[in-house]
């Protein structure tokens, strides 16, 4: 298997916790997303959107978009678990999920950031996008798990719901959004990071790290 990604990408961190929940060794390939090497012949060939991760199974199959890849770990390698088991449990996690991954990830993520900037001119208005964007949707994601069990996002296990909320956090710092009123969700967030591999998984721990 192999993972085609970038350290600071929140998408390919959450691939990385997955395959260190399930056990799993990748090797690594990177694609620093600001000198644009996500855009070469090369890897559009491979991933036609230009977008990391994207990730090579054993039989050789490319598959992108991080939760597809989740899944499919899931689905080939299933313990531990991402899902539950009961159905209406398992679409809270999904919905917890995708609220990140859809709602929050793509609109303050590199692409869209350039963009802001481009029409604004300015870097703070740029910054003050990526910082509001992150608050308002953790501040639902909050309201979501509140009174869910924990210590993580949904029970005494981590589950897909963590695996997309710890890479978002870290992006939400670094745009400076107030976490302090979202004690569930760091809560989750510290239970996640007492476990190797969402610790292991982190951008500073990379490779590929600058």
């Amino acid at each position: 298997m192999k993972l085609h990604g970038f350290f600071r990408s929140g998408a390919s961190y959450r691939v990385r916790i997955g395959l260190a929940l399930k056990g799993l060794k990748a090797e690594q390939a990177f694609y620093h997303l600001r000198k644009g090497e996500q855009r070469s012949a090369a890897y559009l060939a491979m991933n036609p959107q230009g977008l990391v991760p994207s990730f090579e199974t054993d039989d050789g199959a490319i598959l992108t978009q991080s939760l597809a890849i989740l899944e499919y770990l899931d689905e080939t390698h299933p313990n531990p678990p991402f899902l539950p088991k009961e159905p209406s449990a398992r679409a809270k996690v999904r919905g917890f999920a995708l609220a990140i991954a859809c709602d929050i990830h793509p609109v303050q993520n590199l692409k869209v950031l350039n963009a802001v900037k481009t029409l604004t001119g300015s870097d703070e208005a740029m910054n003050d996008w990526a910082r509001k964007t992150n608050q308002e949707g953790l501040e639902a994601c909050e309201l979501m798990i509140a009174k869910e069990k924990g210590p993580f996002c949904f029970g005494a296990a981590p589950t897909l719901a963590d695996i997309c909320l710890v890479p978002q956090l870290v992006n939400a710092r670094r745009f400076g959004a107030d976490l302090s009123r979202m004690p569930r969700v760091l809560q989750a967030e510290a239970a996640c990071l007492a476990l190797p591999a969402f610790a292991d998984a982190a951008p500073e721990r990379q490779p590929d790290a600058e």
